[in-house]
């Protein structure tokens, strides 16, 4: 659910001014008794003794000041909502189940069945659905969907990775009016069965039209499939879902973005959007137009990829794009501009008819085992070798939606991002930022000269970097065509980045402690001016959740989680009912832990008390945010959620114009607002309600609304004004 932002945030060298108007000089002013000057996460050091190495925690606050001279302090603690093993009316938060419904039992020890649990809850969507029936406890009803990425071990203690089917599930949350805390009443498990189950979901996000966007990463190679089905995870998968030893299973029918929506009535709805592309989905971002989607794409030899959808707000048909890394620098991380390759178009329904024909990687490409007139070199994952591939007459579709990467590879698009993982976007100032955990091996300067391409040329450096990306309009893509969007990332750079060691501290560090090493999990808040950032680190004792201010550029460190578990779950809430939240995860404590002996022993046996013995993730929030609406003055409409306008009807009017790249003028004397647009002139006269674009009237079906410095116009006319 995107989350309004106030009318204006203008950000000085010093701090973080809020809730100052922009199109209606007062508006906002005259509402707000007071004003903030600036915003300050206080960081907390890393983990001292073994017991905190152990928890989960925060020792971090929010220092608030006012520009009348006040200051108010805000400490942060982390709270577990449940522990992925917990039963909640009866079942276990992060049971695994099949087709039917059924628990998946786990029978790795003879005559002890008990149900797979995954200890590694993932992504939160924390969302507020119209309409939904209050809970017992009086207070506000949210709904939460989690992640259930992975088992990591059965119960004989064997590896299961992959092997059994993921799962979601759906908390109903009560928000606490007079506190904001949330606590669980009910967990059940979201169905999948309409969409052949649910592959390795790792990150997600809310979309602004209050929809969860799940992910399906790491994709079983097709080719290897063919060749033998014993090399993937497909046949223990369909097997465990379907409960059928002789399902053979499909690899092209997972590795694609599930969508999720939550109804009034607590039921959900799930469609896979195959028209987005097969590859290693870390997770799907929406940009504030509503149709753009970029992606992260996790692995090794992996790809940025760019949807831009037909219509807004429906992921169902669009065009897919791949981007050519053009190297400015090496130096800190390393800078390009970027180059967008078009791929192809493609609704959902056209893919599926092609994976419900039982299309095999053979019936896309024809192969070769050396340099061949004809075939292209390219090396990607899931493979990971070279490969001289070409495409079979009549198949660019099925070969860029299904195998994006190999296609995209072949048409010129780079292929060596390493790890590429989170993606969040910062509306105001048109950025994207995507953590990439690892700059090495495939983002190294090829030395033996052995891959087809070398686009990427940086320094190693282990610890990783997160990169800056700048949106635009006007974009063209290779062929010289003009993408349909205003959010075409253009250029990238590394803006925060990590450290190595050339040895091992006391605790087992090998990256810089007081820097962020192998980000993850990132979130941006539109309120705070802050990207928030979660390690999934080999090369930290613990891993961290980092607040970078990216105005005064400042770092702070403000959770802990065990050592050996990653910080997952990452989701920044703004101002959500008056309170504000950051979701947050963590999964697997205490695996493959790099501290020394004897501290890791006595770490271990505190994890093995407060984890479990290493069963159990955890789902849960850091509370203690400030709430701006409430430390203004306000009456706390400022933040009111998009979707709920729109699903009135009303748009606000400069969120829509800016995300598509129209100007505004505001007439304070008449109070006329003007949006132009590609030579377009829509014009709105909040006094008299009188609409007209170019010249002409136009009739309303009821009245333009000013509420906080914003104009809220029917969302009918607003998109009619845009597709013109």
């Amino acid at each position: 659910m995107k989350r309004l932002k106030p009318t204006k945030l203008i950000a000085p060298a010093l701090g973080l001014a809020l809730l100052v108007p922009s199109l209606f000089p007062g508006v906002a002013q005259a509402e707000a008794s007071k004003k903030i000057k600036s915003i300050e996460f206080i960081g907390m050091a890393a983990p001292v003794t073994a017991e905190d190495m152990a928890k989960a925690y925060s020792g971090a606050s929010v220092h608030v000041t006012f520009t009348n001279g006040t200051v108010q302090n805000f400490p942060l603690s982390y709270k577990t909502l449940f522990k992925s093993n917990d039963v909640i009316n009866g079942t276990p938060a992060g049971l695994a189940v099949d087709v039917y419904g059924k628990p998946i039992m786990d029978n790795s020890v003879p005559d002890k069945p008990v149900p797979y649990v995954s200890d590694g809850p993932d992504s939160n969507s924390l969302l507020s659905v119209k309409g939904a029936k209050k809970t017992e406890l009086g207070g506000n009803p949210l709904s939460l969907l989690t992640h259930y990425e992975y088992i990591t071990r059965d119960n004989a203690g064997q590896g299961a990775y992959g092997m059994i089917p993921a799962s979601m599930s759906l908390s109903t949350i009560d928000q606490n009016k007079k506190n904001g805390e949330l606590k669980v009443t009910n967990v059940k498990k979201v169905d999948f069965s309409a969409v052949g189950g649910l592959w390795i979901p790792c990150n997600g996000s809310l979309t602004p039209w209050n929809t969860h966007l799940s992910s399906e990463e790491y994709e079983a190679d097709a080719r290897a499939f063919e060749k033998d089905a014993k090399q993937t995870y497909v046949g223990s998968f369909t097997k465990h879902y379907y409960q059928d030893d002789n399902k053979v299973g499909n690899p092209y029918a997972n590795g694609y973005i599930p969508e999720v929506t939550v109804h009034a009535d607590n039921t959900t709805s799930v469609v896979k959007h195959y028209s987005m592309g097969r590859f290693s989905h870390e997770l799907g971002k929406v940009a504030p137009d509503r149709r753009t989607v970029l992606f992260g794409d996790d692995g090794g030899n992996t790809m940025m990829f760019m949807y831009v959808a037909d219509k807004t707000e429906n992921l169902s048909a669009g065009t897919l794009f791949a981007a050519k890394w053009l190297q400015t620098s090496d130096k800190d991380g390393g800078a390009a501009d970027l180059q967008w390759i078009k791929l192809g178009h493609a609704s959902d329904s056209e893919i599926k008819t092609y994976i419900d024909k039982g299309i095999k990687f053979s019936d896309i490409f024809d192969t070769a085992d050396k340099d061949t007139e004809g075939f292209t070199k390219i090396k990607t994952y899931p493979s990971g070798k070279n490969e001289w591939l070409k495409v079979k007459p009549g198949m660019e579709k099925a070969a860029a939606f299904m195998e994006s990467r190999r296609y995209g590879a072949v048409l010129g698009a780079t292929s060596e991002f390493n790890k590429m993982e989170g993606v969040t976007v910062n509306e105001k100032d048109k950025k994207l930022y995507i953590a990439m955990s690892y700059v090495e091996k495939s983002m190294e300067k090829d030395a033996k000269g052995e891959d087809p391409a070398d686009h990427i040329q940086l320094p190693k450096m282990k610890s990783g970097a997160t990169y800056e990306l700048s949106l635009q309009g006007s974009q063209k893509d290779s062929s010289q065509a003009v993408i349909n969007s205003n959010y075409v990332p253009a250029t990238m750079k590394a803006l925060i980045i990590g450290e190595d060691l050339a040895k091992a501290d006391e605790k087992g560090n090998t990256a810089a402690v007081d820097k962020v090493a192998n980000p993850d999990n990132i979130s941006f808040s539109q309120n705070l001016r802050t990207l928030f950032i979660g390690e999934d680190s080999g090369m930290h004792a613990n891993n961290f959740m980092w607040a970078y201010n990216v105005d005064t550029k400042k770092l702070s460190r403000i959770m802990s989680v065990p050592a050996g578990a990653e910080a997952t779950g990452l989701q920044m809430v703004d101002d959500l009912n008056g309170f504000s939240y950051i979701m947050s995860n963590l999964q697997h404590p205490g695996d493959e832990m790099i501290i020394p002996e004897p501290l890791k022993s006595e770490v271990d046996s505190y994890i093995n008390k407060f984890w479990d013995n290493k069963k159990a993730g955890s789902v849960g929030y850091i509370s203690g945010l400030p709430s701006l609406a409430k430390l203004t003055g306000s009456n706390g409409n400022i933040n009111n959620d998009n979707h709920n306008e729109r699903k009135k009807g009303q748009v606000v009017v400069r969120e829509v114009a800016e995300a598509n790249g129209a100007n505004l003028k505001w007439n304070q004397a008449e109070r006329i607002l003007t949006v132009t647009l590609n030579g377009k002139i829509l014009s709105i006269n909040t006094k008299t309600s009188e609409v007209t674009i170019n010249g002409s009237k136009v009739q309303l079906q009821g009245k333009v609304a000013l509420v906080n410095g914003r104009v809220l116009f029917p969302a009918d006319i607003m998109d009619e004004f845009i597709k013109q």
